[in-house]
């Protein structure tokens, strides 16, 4: 349950964000990264990725929503590197701001739903 939850609201997040995004910057309109079938696929991949980690950190730790926290604030820092090679590249920075709020909209939404919805059970 707690993936679907993730899954679906980081795909209305990042909707919803592009279109701020276009309504803001209007010269973004168009922009391939902000087609639902570019983020999408990305979304997912990186969601279902962290609702798996999710699981083996309850494995390897007996208290394992601290790690789980650091974990997923290093994966998103590191998650921004190739935001930082497509504006390096020429990429619109307005444009490539978004991407960076789409980024930080997964973590803040898969975290708190793998961890409240798929809370980690006590060992037997």
């Amino acid at each position: 349950m707690a993936t679907i939850v993730a899954v679906g609201l980081s795909l209305a997040a990042c909707a919803v964000l592009a279109r701020i995004g276009i309504t803001i910057w209007p010269s973004t309109a168009g922009y391939d990264h902000f087609r639902f079938a570019d983020y999408a696929k990305l979304t997912i991949i990186g969601v279902v990725l962290a609702c798996l980690a999710w699981p083996v950190m309850c494995l390897l730790s007996s208290r394992a929503r601290r790690p789980f926290f650091w974990l997923t604030i290093v994966v998103t820092v590191v998650g921004l590197a190739p935001d930082v090679w497509i504006i390096y590249k020429g990429q619109p920075l307005e444009a490539v701001m978004v991407l960076v709020a789409m980024h930080i909209a997964l973590a803040l939404i898969t975290y708190p739903a793998l961890v409240l919805i798929s809370p980690q059970r006590p060992r037997r």
